[in-house]
């Protein structure tokens, strides 16, 4: 990624890390639909202003809306499975199954995307798996199959969407996606607390500032740098990167949950970083190499 890509990045890895915690202590207050259905109307009004300014770049084109409506679509039953699979798992091991997404997206994007995989690239994302794994390796024991699943599904399609994404609607402004796929995706989801009468929110300090950083930081902003990038960057390689995340996310529980951290964070946390590292690092220096032997072959 490019220096300024990494910046952005960066914060939304923050962003991303940190909302594990705050969506685990939203759910002890509503039910996972009710709670995403807030998340999406406070970060569609949010977005409105930035839309409204940016309403010349709005697609003309009748196929880019039904595309935008497919892309919604996956969208909302992926945020609603993650939702529904955390309630029975811990935040941890929710960002654990859930970051099994780049290795989904690392199979489809060779079949739907043309891009190339590399050995560093496949090692990288193994190597970088597998210290997310080691991150939360005393928590396996408590994992609840059910929830599990769900959590599997949920990352599939996160990798779908991305695909998705990336091939259909990678040239519309990434603003725009968001504020559609959020005015899309409120819809369905108010209408099932509506039947199942379970729409509620509580006058609670606390889950004012949860529901604010969970919608305006992790959906209005973090869901409009992640589109941001995937527009600019290989789809594996940036969600390869994303293995970062539950790092961060555990970092943060250490910090301000009181979760401990063991020996085995130390090496995954380095397994991490060295799956970065080849999934970002050695295309760029083999990148620099040919463009330094090139004008010696002329």
């Amino acid at each position: 990624m490019r220096n300024r890509n990494w910046l952005l990045f960066l914060l939304l890895a923050f962003i991303w890390g940190a909302n594990w915690s705050v969506m685990k202590l939203g759910l002890s207050f509503v039910t996972p639909a009710n709670l995403l259905f807030q998340q999406y109307v406070i970060s569609f009004v949010s977005l409105s202003p930035v839309f409204i300014s940016l309403r010349r770049r709005i697609p003309r084109d009748k196929s880019i809306f039904s595309r935008l409506l497919v892309y919604s679509i996956i969208y909302v039953i992926q945020m609603t499975l993650m939702r529904w699979g955390l309630v029975g798992e811990s935040s941890g091991m929710g960002a654990v199954l859930t970051y099994l997404q780049p290795l989904f997206v690392f199979c489809l994007a060779i079949p739907f995307l043309s891009e190339k995989m590399t050995t560093p690239k496949l090692l990288g994302a193994i190597i970088g798996f597998a210290g997310v794994c080691l991150l939360f390796i005393g928590k396996i024991g408590t994992l609840s199959i059910s929830s599990s699943l769900i959590m599997i599904s949920s990352a599939f399609l996160w990798a779908v969407a991305t695909i998705y994404y990336k091939r259909f609607l990678q040239k519309v402004d990434p603003f725009v996606t968001n504020f559609f796929q959020l005015s899309i995706g409120a819809f369905p989801l108010a209408l099932f607390c509506l039947v199942t009468n379970t729409f509620s929110f509580p006058m609670s300090l606390e889950y004012f500032w949860i529901i604010l950083y969970s919608s305006v930081g992790s959906f209005a902003i973090g869901w409009s740098i992640w589109l941001f990038l995937l527009k600019q960057e290989d789809a594996t390689t940036l969600s390869g990167s994303s293995f970062i995340i539950p790092g961060i996310a555990l970092v943060i529980g250490w910090r301000f949950m009181e979760e401990n951290i063991g020996l085995e964070a130390a090496f995954g946390s380095a397994l991490i970083l060295g799956g970065v590292y080849l999934v970002n690092f050695m295309k760029k220096q083999k990148t620099r190499r040919q463009t330094a032997i090139s004008p010696q072959q002329k």
